[in-house]
């Protein structure tokens, strides 16, 4: 069965007077544990590869961006020729 990224109660809340349950197991505690080590590591690459690379992807679209905007705006004040 795949992953439930989003925990989704059993019952619904008026069905009973018992707590809801939910299908999944809590990841709360493991990812507090992870973040609030202090380490010299910044918050958003403390998981590892991935969020490397999902930064670097960003950053690098970012100012792959930013400068096509600048090119676009260099193109767009030149004078047409007739």
């Amino acid at each position: 069965s795949p992953t439930i990224f989003f925990a989704t109660p059993t019952k619904l809340v008026s069905e009973s007077n018992a707590p809801v349950e939910y299908m999944g197991a809590n990841k709360v505690p493991d990812l507090q544990r992870i973040f609030q080590a202090s380490e010299e590591i910044p918050v958003h690459l403390k998981r590892g590869v991935s969020d490397r690379l999902l930064y670097r992807t960003t950053m690098a679209l970012t100012v792959g961006g930013a400068l096509y905007c600048l090119v676009a705006l260099y193109i767009a004040a030149q004078p047409k020729n007739k």
